[in-house]
């Protein structure tokens, strides 16, 4: 399924989002990647759905989810790969805008240094930029890059873009432990923020993210960074930027998934792009009408897959590159 949701966002409230590239094609092999191992890497942006087929299906589900008293607070092109490989992104962005509710984006930034890229992106209403290192190496240790791409052209575009952007401007910077968290590296991340330049004056993002694995990464070594590096990055970040454009994104999001009444259905296309606690699951099937004898039969089925991470429970729909704990 392409809309999928509503899920619980710890930055966006209720996001029904939109799964706009087939499984895991992307730019980037990230080793935090919630979604597993990148199974086909490429930057070569490419039309996967016709635009109009992702409208219908948007439109269809904010009708189901109204109808039953679900609250929509965006639209979030959140999907299996790069958003923004998808060569008809800004198009899906007009065709949606008539249904009345917010949009946003979530990228990696990889192609942002190109102008048709940055002209979608400035469709939507809410945009979050992936920035976890701007030191080389140390990029490319925990982004895994395709190899044809540049970071100082990446910067480069991020700077053009944020100029121009007139919507909600969020950064994400994911602290993967002995990676990413030295204050050095959260010196010169914080420092590139800050100078990020908008539209209406002013420098920085209007929210910078920081954020660890909370599900299940790509790579079994993948750990949160530790407590002190965390907060470290807090205050450098909040020094540059000013305290109320920090965040951290760290917690449990909830359990308010919702369900449009087929719930293997609805199951498999949030677990697509979202794992979930089992606590998480077991609340949806009671919203639903259902009970945990579907997820046993999904997960014989070999639709669904069971992993283990921090002491959790998680379960997500069965994708190339991901194996069960």
């Amino acid at each position: 399924m392409i809309a999928f949701g509503p899920v619980p966002s710890r930055r966006l409230g209720r996001s029904l989002g939109i799964n706009n590239i087939p499984a895991k094609i992307c730019t980037f092999a990230c080793v935090y990647c919630q979604l597993g191992n990148t199974i086909k890497m490429q930057v070569k942006r490419e039309a996967f759905y016709l635009p109009e087929r992702i409208f219908a299906e948007v439109r269809d589900k904010v009708a189901e989810l109204r109808a039953r008293g679900e609250r929509i607070d965006y639209l979030t092109f959140v999907p299996d790969g790069e958003p923004t490989l998808d060569l008809n992104l800004g198009k899906e962005i007009e065709l949606l805008r008539p249904l009345g509710i917010p949009i946003a984006v979530i990228t990696n930034a990889s192609l942002i240094h190109l102008p048709e890229v940055r002209s979608a992106l400035e469709l939507a209403d809410w945009v979050s930029l992936k920035v976890d290192a701007v030191t080389e190496s140390v990029w490319h240790k925990v982004d895994r890059a395709h190899g044809s791409l540049s970071l100082q052209e990446i910067h480069r575009g991020m700077a053009k873009f944020t100029g121009e952007f007139d919507g909600f401007l969020a950064t994400e910077t994911m602290l993967v432990r002995g990676v990413n968290d030295s204050e050095q590296e959260f010196e010169l991340v914080a420092d590139f923020l800050a100078a990020l330049p908008r539209k209406h004056g002013g420098r920085g993002p209007d929210k910078a993210y920081i954020s660890i694995p909370t599900r299940p990464p790509a790579e079994d070594w993948c750990q949160p960074a530790e407590e002190g590096a965390i907060a470290s990055a807090y205050h450098i970040f909040a020094e540059k930027l000013g305290e109320g454009r920090v965040e951290y994104l760290i917690g449990y999001e909830g359990d308010a998934f919702a369900s449009t009444g087929n719930a293997a259905e609805d199951l498999l296309s949030i677990t697509a792009v979202h794992p979930m606690r089992r606590e998480a699951v077991q609340k949806f099937l009671e919203r639903a009408g259902a009970d945990w004898s579907l997820v046993d039969e999904l997960l014989r089925s070999g639709a669904m897959i069971r992993l283990e991470y921090r002491g959790h429970e998680f379960y997500m729909r069965k994708l190339p590159g991901r194996k069960a704990s």
